[in-house]
């Protein structure tokens, strides 16, 4: 269930990374010549990732140093989203964080302090910095009044030799605890594809979106009314299409296909 034509006529493109570009450090077959044939046919074009732990000038440290050259201003996290959706929300607040500089430094670009005693917020994001210690400090803060926020659902995500837990479930002890429910800002929250769109100057008409979750990325380019590109080479296989209420409108390989 293929259209190649379909899919290049489109002027601009939304893309995961995490199982479409790269898996951990191991560039995906065929990225390069994509990232070329979206530069050489001036496609608009957008790196949108759930994951919080990187800024763009470090996923585009990343990408170079795996082989591709693009700029920052072509990537966009759920951390630079959740920063925004937080500042919107409540003008120079605070937050207690659970995550990586990326996620932090967002915060403050966005005007946020960071507050471990009585802040407005607990943002959680992914994180090595996670542990018994943080989590017991966040179900505090959250029990005391603290609004939960996860910058993005994720439950697990690729990296080199599997999965790893991703930012939804290092939310659900925290969740769990406190009987709360945090909002989630990433994929598949329509917010982010609004944000998305906007940078790239484009309708929805002529975007599509391309990326290999179906709970995240085509469930946002479905609700987003976007184009919804599957590719097969990050978590979700073939079969596992079945379990779900709803389909992408193509699916591929990889992004090693598009390039005519």
């Amino acid at each position: 269930m293929k259209d190649l034509k379909r899919i290049r006529a489109k002027e601009a493109f939304i893309i995961d990374m995490d199982g479409v570009v790269y898996h951990g450090n191991q560039l995906l077959k065929g990225a390069g010549e994509f990232v070329d044939w979206l530069d050489k046919n001036n496609k608009s074009y957008l790196f949108l990732t759930n994951s919080s732990e990187r800024s763009p000038v470090e996923l585009a440290q990343k990408l170079s140093r795996l082989g591709i050259d693009v700029a920052p201003e072509h990537f966009y996290t759920s951390a630079l989203a959740t920063a925004s959706f937080l500042a919107s929300q409540h003008p120079g607040g605070s937050a207690y964080v659970i995550g990586e500089p990326g996620l932090i430094q967002a915060l403050y670009d966005a005007g946020f302090t960071m507050n471990n005693v009585n802040p407005d917020y607990v943002v959680v994001g992914e994180g090595r910095g996670y542990g018994l210690e943080s989590l017991e400090r966040a179900v505090k803060l959250v029990c005391a009044g603290a609004r939960l926020i996860g910058t993005n659902s994720d439950l697990s995500g690729p990296v080199e030799g599997g999965i790893a837990p991703a930012c939804g479930a290092l939310v659900a002890p925290i969740e769990l605890a406190a009987k709360t429910k945090a909002y989630f800002v990433g994929k598949p929250n329509p917010l982010i594809m609004r944000h998305g769109i906007r940078r790239l100057n484009a309708n929805r008409e002529e975007t599509a979106i391309i990326g290999d979750r179906m709970d995240t990325d085509i469930v946002a380019g479905i609700e987003t009314e976007i184009e919804t590109v599957l590719v097969l080479s990050g978590v979700t296989a073939l079969e596992d299409l079945r379990h779900f209420p709803y389909q992408p409108k193509h699916i591929l390989e990889g992004v090693f296909e598009i390039p005519g």
